[in-house]
């Protein structure tokens, strides 16, 4: 599975946390299907500071948005936001590469012009 595979796991795993609320490594475990110590570190880190700080990031989140709210977004839009904000703040890649990536994922998953506000609220944040 290469990198850009495994960050879509990780998006799919925090959406469905979003979803319902289960335990962590179970979501992980069933996402990737393989044991959470096989699963890339870096993309567990993304998932479980994503979840730790979902709140926190939902309020840079409100801030970029202004007219709209992060409880109105829809819920892969979400994840892929949290996933992006997680991932700056891991600070192990370039805030162009995590833009890009979370562009991606919104052009494949969501509707068709949600990539433009990822890239908007990414690109400030």
């Amino acid at each position: 599975m290469n990198r850009h595979e495994e960050r879509e796991k990780a998006m799919i795993t925090v959406y469905e946390d979003l979803l319902a609320e289960r335990d962590l490594d179970e979501l992980i475990e069933d996402t990737y299907q393989m044991k959470v110590e096989e699963v890339d570190p870096y993309f567990v880190d993304v998932i479980r500071t994503a979840i730790k700080n979902k709140d926190r990031y939902a309020g840079y989140i409100n801030e970029v948005l202004k007219d709209w709210t992060f409880d109105r977004l829809g819920m892969i839009e979400k994840a892929i936001l949290l996933n992006g904000c997680a991932e700056f703040d891991l600070k192990q890649l370039s805030a162009a590469v995590i833009i890009d990536e979370s562009v991606e994922m919104a052009r494949k998953y969501c509707d068709k012009d949600a990539y433009k506000l990822i890239n908007r609220v990414l690109d400030v944040i």
